[in-house]
C-alpha cells in the first residue's frame, strides 16, 4: 500500500516552488485532482491553472477542503494554517520526499544526485530520453528552458529524478540507477561534518540495483569507484566513459567519447563549460545502462538549452551581457566563471550573493579564492534563506578573501538596495555580467534594466 493509494485530490502547499510545482505537474498529467497554493504570484502558478490545478494566492484553512492527500514543501512550517486544518481534519500530510517515493513506486528510477550538476545531469537525461521516443517521467529541481516546465508523467516505466541529498531524503529512494555527479562539503548542518555526508552518498550508489554511474574527476567518487562495480565517467584513463579531445568556441562546446577505450562518437553541445562536458557525459554513461546508445540522445544533447538559473542568459543591456546562475560553492562558482571565458568578452564582472550564514561562516576563504577568475567581483551580504544572522558573519569575509587577489578589483556592497546602482557604475561595453548565488540576487537583471 503506498501513500497514493485511493486518493484522487491532492493539495499542494508552497506550489509555487521548482520542487513542489514538479510534482503538481506530473500529477496533473496522471490524471490526479490538484489545488495548491503560495504566497506569490508566478509564471509557474499561472501554467498549473492552465493544466487544470485550482491554485490560490495566500494560504487559508478553506484551501485543503475536499482533499484527500495534503504535501508541502521543506519551506513550510509546521504552523502554517493548511497543515494544522489538515491534521485537525484527519486528511494525511506528505512531505515533498514522501510524495516523491509514492510516485516513483513501481518505476524504473534513475536517481541522479550530487552537490552541484545534478539538476542539469537530470534534465539532460530526461529530455534526451523524452526526444528519443522513450516517454520517460521526469522530476527536476529547476524549469527547463525548453518544456518550460519541471516535472512530466510519461507512459513508460522509466522515471528520472533529481534526488535531492540536503536532508538525506535521497536514501528513500529505491533506485533502478544512481548517477552521482560530484561530492563536496555541504548541507553540513544537517549531516554534522563530511565524512558522515560521503557516507550518505555512499549508501546511495550502493543502493542502485545496476551498477552506479560516479565521476572520476571527484577524488572521493574515485575512491568509492575503485571498490565496487560501477559505470565510471571522466577525463581519467581509468574513467569507463572517457572524454577526449575537447575543443570550446564562444557558442558552443564539442568532445569525443570512449567506452572501454573504444570510439562512441562525437558530442556538441549549445551549453558551455567543462562542468556541462561532464554533467552530459554523465547522461551518455546512465542511459547506456538503460539499453540506450550516444546515437539516439546525441541530437536531444545538441540542442539542450539547459534550466533557469544554469548559465541563463537573461539581457543585453547596449553591449553587456547579463548571465545569471545558481552556482554558490566554490566549484561551482570557478566553473561558471570558467564558462564566462569560453565568451570571449572583453570583461568578466561577476556579482556574488553569498547563501546562508552557516555556510559562509564555514567556507568564506574557499568562495573568495573560487572567485578570483574574474576581471571585477562584487560581493553582497548573506542571504539568510530562512537563518538566523550570526554575530560576525557577513558577505565581507568573502570580500576580504577576495580583494587580497584582486585588489581594487574587488567590491563589496553591504545593500541590497544600492546593489544595482553601484554595479551599473562597474559595467563597461562588452562585458560579460554574471549574477550568481541561490538567492535573490536572481533578480538583479531586472534591477540593472530599472538604472540603466
Amino acid at each position: 500500500m503506498t501513500l497514493l493509494d485511493g486518493v484522487r485530490r491532492v493539495h499542494v502547499v508552497g506550489v509555487g516552488g521548482a520542487g513542489m510545482s514538479a510534482l503538481a505537474s506530473l500529477l496533473l498529467e496522471a490524471g490526479y485532482e490538484v489545488t495548491g497554493s503560495d504566497l506569490k504570484e508566478s509564471a509557474v502558478m499561472e501554467r498549473l491553472r492552465l493544466l487544470g490545478a485550482a491554485v490560490f494566492l495566500g494560504h487559508d484553512a478553506s484551501h485543503v477542503q475536499g482533499a484527500q492527500l495534503v504535501a508541502y514543501s521543506s519551506a513550510i512550517a509546521s504552523d502554517n494554517i493548511e497543515l494544522v486544518t489538515s491534521l485537525v481534519l484527519g486528511i494525511p500530510i506528505a512531505s515533498r520526499a514522501e510524495l516523491l517515493v509514492a510516485l516513483t513506486q513501481g518505476r524504473e528510477v534513475i536517481a541522479i544526485s550530487g552537490t552541484h550538476g545534478k539538476t542539469t545531469t537530470t534534465s539532460m537525461i530526461g529530455l534526451s530520453l523524452t526526444q528519443a521516443g522513450y516517454s520517460p517521467s521526469y522530476v527536476i529541481g529547476a524549469e527547463l528552458n525548453e518544456a518550460g516546465a519541471s516535472g512530466h508523467y510519461g507512459s513508460s516505466p522509466m522515471m528520472v529524478v533529481e534526488a535531492d541529498e540536503s536532508d538525506g531524503t535521497f536514501l528513500k529512494l529505491d533506485p533502478t540507477l544512481s548517477v552521482i555527479t560530484n561530492v563536496e562539503p555541504d548541507h553540513l548542518e544537517f549531516y554534522g561534518d563530511f565524512d558522515h555526508l560521503k557516507e550518505a552518498f555512499a549508501r546511495f550508489a550502493r543502493g542502485s540495483h545496476l551498477p552506479p554511474v560516479l565521476c572520476v574527476e571527484d577524488p572521493f567518487l574515485a575512491t568509492l569507484a575503485t571498490g565496487m562495480e560501477c559505470r565510471s565517467y571522466g577525463f581519467s584513463e581509468s574513467a569507463m566513459y572517457q572524454i577526449k579531445n575537447v575543443s570550446m568556441s564562444p557558442i558552443s562546446t564539442a568532445f569525443e567519447v570512449f567506452e572501454h577505450k573504444r570510439r562512441l562518437g562525437n558530442v556538441e553541445l549549445s551549453v558551455l563549460g567543462l562542468h556541462n562536458i561532464l554533467n552530459a557525459t554523465a547522461a551518455i554513461a546512465a542511459v547506456a545502462a538503460m539499453g540506450v546508445t550516444l546515437d539516439e540522445i546525441g541530437p536531444s544533447l545538441s540542442r539542450y538549452l539547459g534550466v533557469a538559473r544554469r548559465f541563463q542568459h537573461r539581457r543585453v543591456l547596449d553591449s553587456v551581457r547579463i548571465i545569471d546562475d545558481y552556482a554558490h560553492l566554490p566549484s561551482e562558482l570557478t566553473s561558471t566563471i570558467a564558462a564566462a571565458r569560453q565568451l570571449g568578452a572583453r570583461r568578466v564582472v561577476t556579482v556574488f550573493q553569498p547563501h546562508r550564514y552557516s555556510r559562509t561562516r564555514a567556507i568564506a576563504e574557499e568562495l573568495g579564492e573560487a572567485l578570483v577568475g574574474a576581471d571585477v567581483v562584487v560581493i553582497t551580504d548573506v542571504y539568510a534563506a530562512g537563518e538566523d544572522p550570526i554575530p560576525g558573519v557577513s558577505g565581507e569575509a568573502v570580500y576580504e578573501a577576495v580583494h587580497r587577489v584582486l585588489g581594487d578589483r574587488a567590491h563589496y556592497c553591504a545593500s541590497r538596495h544600492e546593489l544595482a546602482p553601484f554595479v551599473r557604475g562597474l559595467l563597461q561595453p562588452d562585458d560579460v555580467c554574471l549574477t550568481l548565488g541561490a538567492g535573490d540576487i536572481t533578480m538583479l537583471d531586472t534591477e540593472l534594466a530599472d538604472v540603466w
